[in-house]
């Protein structure tokens, strides 16, 4: 019996740490997708928080206890990122939201690249369909009398 009971309590172990293990693992998992959707505001970087390598960088370290603290209470990570978004401004994430000014801001260039081709479409095909210009028509024929009238005229206005 004794060697049974240790199999249980084996297997209850193993069992044990690996939902620790997994558990941790989620909670780095989000640490690595919090932190890459915020950047360090140091300044001069501009990089994603948990890449910023800027020798001493005070700004990153705080940023990413601050990450830390909330990922270990549990908070959401849209809750994690309205206090950044609230502690350090909106410039803070890497990708800004999709709503209001901002969801302009990122339909605009393709609408406009979208109306501009429609534009030249439109342009072109309104060039290829226009008639061809259609020549004068032909010059009404001149009797020999008004022929030498005009040339008698002529000699007329240019001899004086």
């Amino acid at each position: 019996m004794p060697r049974y009971f240790l199999k249980r309590v084996l297997h209850l172990t193993l069992l044990v740490s690996l939902v620790f293990i997994l558990l941790g693992t989620d909670q780095d998992a989000r640490f690595q997708s919090l932190g890459h959707k915020v950047k360090c505001i140091c300044g001069g970087c501009n990089q994603v928080l948990l890449e910023c390598n800027h020798v001493g960088c005070s700004y990153s370290s705080h940023m990413r206890a601050e990450l830390a603290a909330s990922v270990d209470r549990g908070e959401s990570d849209d809750l994690t990122l309205q206090a950044f978004v609230q502690k350090y401004g909106p410039t803070v994430l890497i990708a800004p939201t999709a709503t209001g000014f901002n969801r302009v801001a990122w339909v605009m260039p393709y609408l406009v690249l979208v109306l501009g081709l429609a534009t030249v479409v439109i342009v072109v095909r309104t060039w290829k369909m226009r008639p061809a210009p259609v020549p004068a028509g032909a010059l009404p024929r001149v009797s020999g009398t008004q022929l030498e009238h005009f040339r008698e005229q002529a000699q007329k206005e240019t001899e004086t």
